[in-house]
């Protein structure tokens, strides 16, 4: 059976793998298709892609941060065009407000005492796409906490006393922006948005699938978020939402969907 991973990060965003890493993880695993959905940027995709010649699969994807009434959401692109110069423009805005918010998240966790900088979290970053995995492995790195566990669940996760959000983007003005940008839109990782009462308001906005398959997705979850693709006529995707080694224990392929499901996406972005 053809298998795809279908939520993966480089080092473009907050990965630890290179694009061209990240293919021979894939070709190791035996996957025929991967996407590559960097946070908030598109620069992985091409190396990928010519990383992966014929010997894989490579989908333009994205996964775009977006935040409704406190809530941090992510939509998933796929097939997305990344010429596009609406995406483009929205991405470089996008990342001025995730440098901006480093600093505001470096001093608040001085203000509970943790005491890092913002060139630290850049350092670690590189040129890509900010995040708040970064802020978490500077932490670590400084000693500050044992783990990025410790990091997310003590100060940084979104409920965390240094917890910075103001992202620009609603999940339906997200889910337009894929739309523009001819690709299909997907709600990722459902149970860990905790979301499922704004999912009319997404479809009506053009949702048109939804990540059952996920590793914190229990059997019961997944079934669940099945049946709500099938409520809502929406497609299903999944995958490991690997970050190389950032996240212990979750691998390239760890959750994989049968390659029919990358069928039905073809179907509806070339179909239309």
């Amino acid at each position: 059976m053809k298998l795809a991973d279908l939520h993966l990060h480089t080092n473009f965003s907050d990965g630890t793998f290179s694009p061209q890493q990240l293919v021979e993880e894939a070709k190791k695993k035996g996957l025929s298709c991967i996407a590559v959905t960097d946070h908030d940027i598109t620069d992985g995709i091409t190396p990928a892609k010519e990383a992966a010649l014929d010997s894989l699969e490579v989908i333009a994807g994205i996964e775009l941060s977006a935040e409704i009434d406190s809530k941090e959401i992510h939509i998933l692109g796929y097939f997305i065009d990344i010429e596009s110069s609406r995406l483009q423009e929205e991405i470089r805005n996008i990342n001025l407000i995730r440098r901006k918010r480093v600093y505001e998240m470096v001093a608040k966790l001085k203000d509970v005492g943790v005491d890092i900088e913002p060139d630290d979290v850049f350092t670690i970053a590189g040129q890509g796409s900010i995040s708040r995995l970064h802020i978490a492995k500077a932490m670590v790195d400084k000693g500050k906490v044992s783990n990025i566990y410790e990091a997310f669940s003590r100060y940084i996760g979104n409920n965390g006393p240094a917890y910075v959000g103001k992202f620009s983007l609603t999940p339906q003005d997200a889910i337009c922006l894929i739309k523009e940008s001819n690709g299909i839109a997907v709600l990722a990782h459902p149970a860990v948005s905790n979301c499922d009462e704004l999912l009319p308001s997404f479809v009506k906005s053009g949702l048109r699938g939804i990540e059952a398959y996920y590793p914190e997705h229990s059997e019961t979850v997944t079934n669940y978020y099945l049946r709500i693709a099938s409520k809502y006529n929406l497609l299903v995707t999944g995958g490991s939402d690997c970050h190389g080694e950032a996240k212990s224990g979750v691998t390239v392929g760890k959750v994989s969907v049968p390659y029919e499901l990358v069928e039905k996406l073809k179907q509806e972005r070339y179909g239309r």
